[in-house]
């Protein structure tokens, strides 16, 4: 485990750390210093990451089970945040949920509606609940997670709702940094190529076929992206390295989008 100080001083609230690129920045994080403050659905899988720092001699608080889907919950997260340090300088929306289906198989409710609940209207609604917290502490650093799919597609992914909403991500993020100019907050997006997580590794089990083809991809074919790629990507936007960064989309794909 990498431990250092990039973030030492700063408090980061990350939401979806019961697995995949939420939890690993969670975990990143903390090891480089920031106070970190957690949210997830699932309360099991939040637990798991909490113990899982608990082990290495860190600490993050987290608030679960939480639907960043409504409204209200997304409020109670920001005053649960507020009220145990009195604001944050990182607000990591890395917590998603999308539905695959070829359009003639899509079901609006099922598939597009909430997909683009779980990819699109959760990084708005959190993003509005904090923009006073942020405004109030001096400005801080907004990251969201675009995707590879904002920028192209990928034969043989039935990804239609799931490229709506990290696109709707892509430019909603670069309109949150121009509002946020003048009061300090930076946001900026990541667009990760395919990363091998619990949501992907059962898709990449079921079709044979799409690991070579999503590598043949790649101009770095060698391996499919882990969450620790992203994670040292974020600390990146996160950190006062990045102070004069905004409105900038990362994409952290293995040269994937410049096919």
């Amino acid at each position: 485990m990498t431990h250092s100080s990039r973030l030492l001083g700063k408090v980061a609230l990350v939401t979806g750390i019961g697995s995949g690129i939420g939890r690993c920045c969670a975990l990143m994080f903390a090891r480089q210093g920031a106070r970190v403050l957690g949210c997830d659905l699932d309360a099991v899988a939040a637990q798991h990451t909490v113990a899982q720092a608990l082990t290495e001699g860190l600490c993050i608080d987290s608030l679960h089970p939480c639907d960043l889907t409504d409204p209200h919950e997304a409020q109670r997260l920001v005053r649960w945040a507020a009220d145990l340090h009195q604001g944050f300088d990182i607000l990591i929306n890395a917590a998603a949920f999308g539905a695959f289906a070829w359009i003639e198989d899509m079901d609006y409710h099922h598939h597009w509606r909430k997909t683009l609940a779980g990819e699109l209207d959760l990084v708005f609604l959190l993003c509005q609940a904090a923009w006073p917290v942020l405004k109030a502490r001096g400005g801080g650093s907004i990251i969201n997670f675009a995707s590879a799919n904002a920028w192209m597609s990928l034969k043989g992914s039935p990804a239609l709702a799931h490229c709506a909403g990290k696109g709707g991500v892509l430019a909603m993020t670069r309109q949150l940094a121009m509002e946020g100019g003048p009061h300090g907050i930076r946001a900026n997006s990541i667009s990760p190529g395919l990363i091998e997580t619990a949501a992907t590794r059962d898709y990449l089990a079921a079709d044979p076929n799409f690991r070579p083809a999503a590598l043949d991809h790649q101009l770095l074919p060698q391996r499919i992206g882990q969450s620790e790629d992203i994670g040292w990507a974020a600390i990146y936007l996160a950190s006062d390295e990045s102070s004069w960064v905004t409105a900038t989309d990362l994409r952290v794909d293995a040269g994937a989008t410049a096919c």
